[in-house]
């Protein structure tokens, strides 16, 4: 009989060929959570003061082509040609043929955003998409 004695002190582990996969799952819910805490901040709502704006302002056209929007919901077309709202359409196709005109939206801060909506709204049908709003240029302020 013989017996083989092997010296455990001299060999070598197996090799583990299995992956570990804990510290991935543990990376995995750390990033879950902080979306988790992230998500609703990025929501948050914010009074928006529209009328007057800081930007940069753009250079405008040669010919630029206002519409006006004022206190009493009557439009504007251009400098003097008021117009109605039915007759948008109409009169924008008589003053600007080619729809790819840039529309220069101008309102009074007391008009109510969904007037301004439903006149973009109209705008849009008639199929003039380039909307520009224009607004006070104001100073900018220390901060944002």
């Amino acid at each position: 009989m013989a017996f083989h004695i092997q010296d455990t002190s001299t060999a070598d582990l197996p090799d583990n060929h299995e992956i570990n996969v804990t510290p991935f799952i543990d990376v995995m819910l750390v990033l879950l959570i902080i979306f988790m805490v992230a998500a609703p901040l990025a929501t948050v709502s914010v009074p928006v003061d529209l009328p007057a704006s800081s930007a940069t302002p753009q250079p405008t056209p040669d010919e630029p082509l206002y519409l006006t929007i004022q206190t009493d919901l009557s439009l504007t077309l251009g400098d003097d040609l008021e117009v109605e709202r039915e007759r948008l359409a109409d009169n924008l196709r008589q003053l600007a043929p080619d729809e790819e005109q840039r529309i220069f939206l101008r309102a009074d801060q007391s008009v109510p955003y969904g007037e301004l909506m439903e006149v973009m709204n109209v705008l849009g049908s008639a199929g003039y998409l380039k909307v520009a709003l224009v607004g006070l240029e104001r100073p900018a302020e220390g901060g944002l």
